[in-house]
């Protein structure tokens, strides 16, 4: 029986704003055919019955091995060497290596551990917001600043080194450009010199990350992972491929992630008012509604849209859909997110959402590890420029917004805001910060 053709999974109004398209897929079944922009097709899995189905289908592997030749020959993954060394993490791992692996990272993300540096966390944001804001800091000034390169950028890395025990002069040294090898490009396409480019900087930094830590070992997780292969638990390959995992997957996510839930709370002007009301505090506000708020814009518009590819080591049904064996199988977790059967006015934001039972993080033994740390960034990041930003909208028309390009990722590059009572209209792309007194 002949495969339907794929559908396209990318261009500007996809990326723009995918879920009418997401609408459409589940009304007509579980499963789709779908094409990436590297040419590699998949299968796509939409509502949330059958993405939760599928997060925890244990005929599905993460191993690449598992993938065909179609898939393999078309697939944007990482030349070699660099597939080979910088792939083999946890997001590509079966159990039993998985499950040693997830072990050695999960004290350093405990729920426990990262709430009691919250305070610490805390102390990051505003000493990012200071240095943008300047001398600008009061409640009477107004002003533009681009949220990206002023803080959502930065906030994660920041916290990271805390988390990891990456040293300070080595976090100074990472280029964000680096994080987007998650954003990788076909072997055809003419910006591949650039990522590759990329792949090898990267390369050499965790190379200098792994040997700085043999030199001077701490009580940390870098130090930890190193003794693990040092000792055989994990192979060098496994080693760098979870330190790349953490350098870059522990950024980016949060990054767009702050992006994607401004811009929410931009567009619902009266849920941003009671969250910002319930952040300043005060007789009647209600304490709850920060956490569950970011439950909500999790849900609501996801920055990890796509999961990682799985595979099926042999011909499977998947929902009635005939899965060849090593074809690559997607989990659309915005579309799940949004399923009207799992949450009531799914396309609405409602921040007072309860239970509110997304899959932001995936599902299952691939759950998110530092999932809790995620979510204490996002409501920490929030608070501070939502109390220390009065007054705050976006500084460009709402079409204007550049949506990144990025196949599993939603967010955008740039976020211009003004605040303050008389906030100045952009005057010049790429200036992160504009002032005056009102």
């Amino acid at each position: 029986m002949p495969q339907p053709e794929p559908l396209p999974l990318h261009g500007k109004d996809y990326k723009t704003d995918p879920y009418p398209l997401y609408r459409d897929l589940r009304q007509e079944g579980p499963v789709h055919r779908v094409t990436f922009p590297s040419g590699v097709n998949a299968w796509l899995v939409t509502g949330y019955a059958a993405a939760h189905s599928t997060l925890n289908d244990d005929r599905l592997g993460k191993n690449h091995d598992l993938g065909n030749d179609a898939w393999r020959e078309r697939a944007a993954i990482m030349p070699e060497p660099q597939h080979s060394q910088l792939q083999a993490h946890l997001l590509h791992q079966d159990p039993p290596q998985h499950t040693v692996m997830r072990k050695l990272v999960a004290e350093a993300f405990a729920p426990r551990h990262v709430e009691r540096m919250r305070p610490r966390f805390e102390e990051i944001a505003d000493e990012l917001l200071d240095t943008a804001l300047g001398t600008h800091r009061d409640t009477g000034a107004s002003g533009v600043i681009d949220v990206v390169a002023a803080f959502a950028a930065h906030f994660p890395l920041r916290v990271l080194t805390e988390v990891i025990g990456l040293p300070a002069s080595l976090a100074a040294r990472f280029d964000r450009d680096w994080g987007k090898v998650v954003q990788p490009v076909g072997p055809a396409d003419p910006q591949r010199p650039v990522y590759e480019a990329r792949l090898r900087g990267l390369q050499g930094y965790i190379a200098e990350v792994t040997e700085d830590k043999r030199r001077d070992p701490g009580d940390d997780l870098l130090t930890r992972l190193v003794v693990a292969c040092d000792e055989g638990d994990i192979t060098k390959e496994e080693q760098d491929s979870v330190v790349f995992q953490l350098l870059v997957a522990g950024q980016e996510p949060v990054t767009n992630q702050i992006t994607t839930a401004l811009i929410a709370l931009l567009r619902h002007p009266a849920e941003l008012r009671r969250l910002t009301a319930a952040l300043h505090g005060g007789d009647g506000a209600d304490p709850g509604l920060p956490a569950r708020a970011v439950e909500e814009l999790l849900r609501h518009d996801s920055a990890f849209e796509l999961t990682t590819w799985r595979f099926f080591a042999e011909d499977a049904d998947l929902f009635g859909t005939r899965i060849p064996a090593g074809d690559s199988v997607i989990v659309s977790l915005s579309a799940a997110n949004r399923d009207p059967e799992r949450f009531p006015d799914a396309d609405t934001l409602d921040l007072d959402r309860t239970p509110n039972p997304h899959l932001a993080f995936g599902h299952g033994i691939h759950f998110c590890p530092g999932a809790a740390l995620a979510r204490i960034e996002l409501q920490i990041g929030l608070r501070a420029l939502l109390t220390r930003l009065p007054g705050v909208r976006l500084a460009i028309e709402d079409q204007d917004l550049r949506w990144i390009g990025a196949v599993l990722a939603r967010g955008v590059d740039e976020l211009p805001l003004a605040y303050g009572p008389s906030a100045t209209a952009p005057t010049a792309t790429g200036c992160p910060v504009q002032h005056r007194t009102a």
